[in-house]
């Protein structure tokens, strides 16, 4: 499983340093956050990114992670595969037990495969995703992604739908990224159109409120800002200026962190 992880190749130059306050000090840090360590004492940098679909999270979570050398984790990947390997051999992605059992067997090499990124597999990814038992084999694997980042990363990058209210609850810093439904329905659109296949705008914005009722009315980790997450919407904002904004958070989280360590 660890095989799906992404992972950026240059570390930011920021990473791995910071100033030593007392052993007290350091040991009350340990007592409040209880996140895994290396041996050196420092613990990776974790960002979690969410927001609804076609928001610009997943373009936003490359860029920073190549910008700080931090690994990243598409976990929508995660969704996106365990629905299809419910629908290509004609499952139910409603079933608990059959999309529990597809999200047990992820291979890593799904997580690349483009028939991912079409609109019947998204769709049914928002079904499995509303599944207790699906988000829960799942889980671990995203945390443990967060705790131990592939070498040399120092730090993760995850987006999804529930990283920072659910799966990485302690994150340096959350980011909630969104933008309005007829916004995100027109870049969904256009990224069909440019892929080859048919689109039209009215049935896209259609789906898009249907699968943010279904990711925000769900029981199991529902799609919500975490309270201290960053909202940006990015109705108006090109994706640099999203990206600036973004930068200018993290930066800032980093040098706090460092003085305290």
């Amino acid at each position: 499983m660890n095989g799906a992880l992404l992972l950026t190749p240059t570390l930011s130059p920021q990473a791995g340093r910071g100033s030593k306050h007392s052993p007290r000090a350091a040991s009350a840090r340990r007592e409040r956050d209880p996140r895994p360590r290396e041996a050196d004492g420092s613990r990776p940098f974790v960002v979690a990114i969410d927001g609804p679909a076609a928001s610009g999270k997943g373009t936003l979570a490359r860029r920073l992670a190549d910008r700080f050398g931090f690994a990243h984790l598409d976990t929508g990947a995660l969704y996106r595969a365990t629905a299809f390997l419910v629908l290509d051999p004609g499952g139910d992605p409603a079933d608990p037990a059959t999309a529990e059992a597809a999200a047990r067997r992820i291979d890593r090499q799904l997580l690349a495969d483009p028939r991912l990124r079409g609109e019947a597999v998204a769709a049914a990814a928002s079904t499995v995703a509303a599944i207790p038992a699906v988000r829960r084999a799942l889980l671990e694997l995203q945390r443990n992604f967060a705790a131990h980042p592939p070498a040399p990363a120092k730090g993760a990058v995850l987006d999804g739908r529930d990283i920072g209210s659910v799966v990485c609850p302690a994150a340096d810093v959350k980011l909630f990224i969104t933008a309005s439904a007829a916004e995100r329905a027109r870049r969904r659109a256009e990224e069909l159109r440019q892929e080859g296949a048919a689109a039209i705008f009215e049935d896209v914005l259609q789906d898009m409120k249907e699968r943010d009722a279904r990711d925000t009315e769900r029981r199991a980790a529902p799609l919500i800002a975490a309270p201290d997450a960053v909202v940006i919407d990015t109705t108006t904002l090109d994706a640099d200026a999203v990206f600036e904004r973004a930068y200018g958070f993290i930066a800032r989280a980093l040098k706090e962190k460092e003085w305290k360590q």
